[in-house]
C-alpha cells in the first residue's frame, strides 16, 4: 500500500490548485502558491503550497512548507491533517475519491483476510465510521449547516458526510439508515478517539426539526469522549468551547480564527481537557441548567490551573438561534461587548 503514495502525490500534484481550494479552502491563491495559515487549514498566510513546479524533487507543484513551523510535505499530508485521519490507507482512499480513481485490488478473492467487525461504540468503530464519510462539501451537511445560517466553513475537516448512516432506535427495532454529518472526536494530540453523529433530513429543512432526521434521538456520540472534543483550528493562548456543533460554528462566523472545541455535551464541556498552551478560555454557554453548571464547573478548574475563564452567553438559548432569529450583525455585536479588549482586535477584527 505504500508503494502507491508517490504516485498518489504525483497525481495530486498535476490538480495542485484544486487539491488546495478542496482541502484548504480557508486560503487562496497567490501569483504560484496557495496561501493559508497551516496544514490543517487555518486561516493565515504563513504556510505556502507551490502550484506550479516540476515533476518531483523540491521544487514540485504539490510540496508545501509552513515557515512559521517549518512544517514542510505534500499534498498526502494536506489531506491527512486537513481531514483528522491517522491511517495511510484512509489517506490514500481519500486522494483516490478526489482523483476519481478505483481502490487497488491487491489480493486474490480467496486470499482475502475479513475485517473483524470493531465492538460497537468504541474508538476502532469510530474511526471506521469517520474513514468512510466524505467531505462536506457540496453535500447535505454543507445545505443543512448553512441553512442553519452558518457560512464560515473554513476549517471544518473534522465534519464529514454519510449518505446511508447506520440508527437503531433501540434493541427491539430494526436498523434503518439516514445521512448523517459525523464529527471527529480528538484528544489534545489530534488523535481520534470518538465520533459524533447528526442524522439528517434527506427532504430538507424545517424549523420543525432545523433539519435534523424525524427520529427520536437524532444525535449519538460513540467512542471516547471524556476531556476530548471536536475541534476546529488549532488552539493557541485563547480557545473557546461549548456544548454543541452548530453553537460552536455559529460563533466561528463572527470569530473565523478563533480556534474553538465543541466537547457535545455539558457534562463533557466541565471535563474538557486543557491545552498546555492555553491562557484565555472563553466558555460558550447555553442558556439553560446544564450549561450553567458546565459554566460553573469549567471555570474553577480552569482558574485552578492559571488559566482566565471568560463566559459567552447568548441573547436567546445558545449562539445558533441568535443567529438565525437575531441575525450576523447582532451576534457580533453581542459578542463584542463580551469578549477582553485586546481579543476584539485580534478576532473580531476578521469578521468585520
Amino acid at each position: 500500500m505504500v508503494r502507491d503514495a508517490p504516485d498518489l502525490a504525483h497525481r495530486l500534484g498535476r490538480q495542485a490548485e484544486a487539491v488546495c481550494r478542496e482541502y484548504l479552502s480557508s486560503g487562496r491563491r497567490e501569483g504560484r502558491y496557495w496561501m493559508v495559515g497551516d496544514v490543517r487549514n487555518t486561516p493565515g498566510r504563513s504556510m505556502f503550497v507551490r502550484l506550479i513546479g516540476s515533476e518531483s524533487g523540491k521544487g514540485a507543484a504539490g510540496k508545501w512548507t509552513d515557515a512559521a513551523t517549518g512544517e514542510h510535505g505534500d499534498l498526502l499530508d494536506v489531506i491527512r491533517e486537513s481531514c483528522g485521519l491517522v491511517d495511510f490507507k484512509d489517506v490514500a482512499d481519500e486522494a483516490r475519491r478526489f482523483l476519481s480513481l478505483p481502490r487497488p485490488q491487491t489480493e486474490q478473492p480467496a486470499n482475502r483476510r475479513k475485517m473483524t467487525p470493531a465492538p460497537t461504540g468504541s474508538r476502532e468503530a469510530a474511526r471506521r465510521l469517520f474513514a468512510m464519510a466524505q467531505p462536506i462539501a457540496d453535500t447535505l451537511v454543507e445545505s443543512y449547516l448553512r441553512k442553519r445560517g452558518i457560512t464560515a466553513l473554513h476549517g471544518t475537516g473534522a465534519l464529514r458526510f454519510h449518505p446511508r448512516c447506520y440508527y437503531r432506535p433501540d434493541e427491539h427495532e430494526p436498523t434503518e439508515t439516514w445521512p448523517a454529518m459525523i464529527a471527529s472526536v480528538t484528544d489534545l494530540d489530534g488523535q481520534l478517539t470518538g465520533a459524533h453523529r447528526t442524522w439528517l433530513n434527506p427532504g430538507g429543512f424545517s424549523e420543525a426539526t432545523l433539519g435534523k432526521a424525524p427520529i427520536d434521538t437524532p444525535r449519538r456520540a460513540m467512542g471516547d469522549l471524556l476531556g476530548n472534543a471536536v475541534r476546529f483550528g488549532i488552539a493557541g493562548e485563547v480557545m473557546a468551547a461549548g456544548e454543541g456543533i452548530e453553537t460552536i460554528l455559529s460563533l466561528r462566523c463572527v470569530l473565523p480564527g478563533m480556534a474553538m472545541a465543541a466537547a457535545l455535551s455539558a457534562a463533557h464541556l466541565a471535563a474538557l481537557a486543557f491545552p498546555d498552551t492555553l491562557r484565555r478560555l472563553y466558555i460558550v454557554r447555553d442558556d439553560d441548567p446544564a450549561g450553567d453548571d458546565a459554566q460553573v464547573a469549567l471555570v474553577e478548574r480552569a482558574e485552578e490551573v492559571g488559566i482566565e475563564a471568560l463566559v459567552l452567553s447568548p441573547m436567546l438559548g445558545d449562539f445558533n438561534e441568535d443567529l438565525r432569529l437575531r441575525g450576523l450583525d447582532a451576534l457580533r455585536a453581542a459578542v463584542r461587548q463580551q469578549l477582553a479588549p485586546e481579543d476584539v482586535a485580534r478576532f473580531l477584527a476578521l469578521a468585520a
